[in-house]
């Protein structure tokens, strides 16, 4: 078992301890404006992952430019390399190529800002939700599961630092995720931090109609590391989410917002929120919240993460004095464990 990955994932244990770790931004849409052809995408368009392979070079240059905005860390190009996305594409047998070469990408990229100023940089493997719900019965556990597994193996091959589940819509499918990526860290023999990111949609709920309270009550007892949200909505629509985590959850917290609300134009979907609101907004939820790692996600650009970085890099995230709910949760909702004395 090498050293250097597990100083590392100390060294980001000590920061996300003691001070805010700011991530990077979106990822697709920074590919799509450079136009990568068919014959980039191997005939297969719109699978991002198989960028990775064919040209590393366009993946390499959104690390670099999130970097160079400040950011303490870029997340892997692995958002569909999993069983359900690569299946769509009838290569679900590439899972671990893609996620191993999308890990070493933003690895060489980390350690070469590392080597220019001494300042330590982060990779997160990116695990994303895929396109099948379990709970609505689209495939099994076991199979989505495995393909999680196989995921996390590529990333911590590739030399990731940290496993974040993201963007998670179904708490059966949160489940598959944890279980495969601890699945793939007890493979290895490696200690990574693992953490969880929930997608709420404007109704209040994640997709499928889960709660906040059920969705904490579901996952905390798995040992995840970090808990909070991400896409789906932008910052203003998280705040009463945020709320019930900092209240209840006795372990960190994390938001990565979109940029606003999409609005439908001529052009196809603008984000409306600008780089001082992005900023202005993760600076409150880190005082009021006590947030240990905040980025952005879809609509946000460098611009929005280097104003986020100028803005909570001198904050020190409030203490927190959780106050645990134990109880029982359903997939819709939680029900404490308070007992009637009447």
């Amino acid at each position: 078992m090498s050293t250097a990955p597990q100083l590392r994932a100390a060294a980001l244990r000590e920061a996300l301890a003691t001070r805010v770790v700011v991530a990077d931004g979106a990822m697709g849409t920074m590919l799509q404006a450079q136009d990568p052809t068919l014959e980039d995408f191997q005939q297969l368009e719109g699978c991002n992952e198989i960028l990775n392979v064919t040209r590393p070079d366009i993946v390499r240059s959104v690390h670099q430019e999130y970097f160079a905005a400040g950011v303490d860390c870029v997340e892997t190009n692995t958002f569909g390399a999993n069983h359900a996305a690569l299946g769509e594409y009838d290569i679900p047998e590439r899972i671990f190529e893609l996620s191993r070469a999308g890990a070493r990408i933003a690895r060489e990229s980390a350690d070469e800002f590392t080597a220019g100023d001494g300042r330590q940089r982060w990779v997160l493997g990116s695990i994303g939700p895929g396109t099948k719900l379990p709970t609505l019965g689209h495939t099994d556990f076991a199979t989505l599961r495995d393909g999680f597994q196989a995921n996390a193996e590529g990333l911590i091959a590739g030399g990731a630092d940290l496993l974040i589940v993201e963007t998670t819509q179904d708490l059966l499918q949160t489940k598959a995720s944890v279980l495969g990526a601890r699945r793939a860290l007890q493979a290895t023999g490696l200690d990574l931090p693992l953490v969880c990111s929930l997608a709420f949609e404007t109704t209040g709920t994640m997709l499928l109609g889960s709660e906040i309270g059920a969705a904490l009550t579901v996952l905390e007892p798995l040992g995840i590391d970090m808990i909070g949200l991400n896409c789906s909505t932008g910052p203003a629509e998280m705040t009463e989410h945020l709320r019930y985590l900092a209240r209840h959850s006795r372990i960190p917290l994390l938001c990565m917002p979109n940029a606003g609300l999409p609005v439908l134009t001529k052009d196809g979907a603008h984000f409306p929120l600008g780089p001082d609101g992005l900023a202005d907004a993760q600076e409150n939820f880190v005082r009021d919240y006590g947030l240990s790692l905040v980025g952005g996600c879809c609509g946000t650009t460098p611009e929005h993460l280097r104003k986020v970085v100028e803005r909570v890099r001198a904050l020190t995230p409030p203490e927190r004095t959780p106050h645990p709910e134990p109880g029982a949760a359903s997939l819709y909702q939680t029900v404490p464990f308070r007992q009637d004395t009447s």
